[in-house]
């Protein structure tokens, strides 16, 4: 494949799943500008280095390792930063009702150490296969299951503990 095709197809795969990293980012930054920012420059970087890509079947798991690594690039840069009152901030551009501040499920995955939460944000709400998961948090795939697995357990027992058991 030739490096036009290969550009043309990220082209299109960034353009059609803007929404999809969007929503991503905002996941973690819980801003509009911040979230909008990570993601410009996420597709500044993949597009600056598409020629790294050797398998074009990979692209999903390759830009969202990028996007991941800006995620964190954010947060270490802004960790001591606080944020708004909820009645501050205005409302996203994208409203995904996985993704609701109000929805207690992902009220107790936010609780979660931020390794585990990527694998559960990753897997449910961006539905991404675990072997995916394992080559975007650079980890090898028995790591990644593990991680989801203990992740599911600490969301199970918030869960309980929040008196929703059976």
């Amino acid at each position: 494949m030739t490096k036009e095709m290969i550009y043309s197809e990220m082209v299109t795969y960034l353009t059609e799943n803007r929404e999809k990293f969007y929503r991503f980012a905002y996941s973690y930054a819980k801003g509009k500008e911040a979230s909008l920012d990570i993601v410009q420059n996420a597709i500044c970087k993949a597009l600056e280095h598409y020629g790294d890509i050797r398998d074009i079947s990979k692209i999903n798991s390759w830009f969202y390792r990028v996007l991941l690594n800006e995620v964190y690039s954010y947060l270490k840069k802004h960790s001591r930063e606080y944020a708004t009152a909820d009645e501050e901030m205005p409302e996203g551009i994208y409203h995904e009702a996985a993704y609701d501040k109000d929805d207690e499920v992902y009220r107790m995955v936010e609780k979660l150490p931020e390794n585990l939460k990527t694998v559960i944000i990753l897997r449910f709400y961006e539905d991404l296969p675990i072997a995916d998961i394992a080559r975007i948090t650079d980890v090898n795939l028995s790591t990644a299951k593990t991680r989801l697995y203990t992740a599911l357990k600490k969301l199970k027992k918030l869960y309980e503990e929040a008196g929703y058991d059976d």
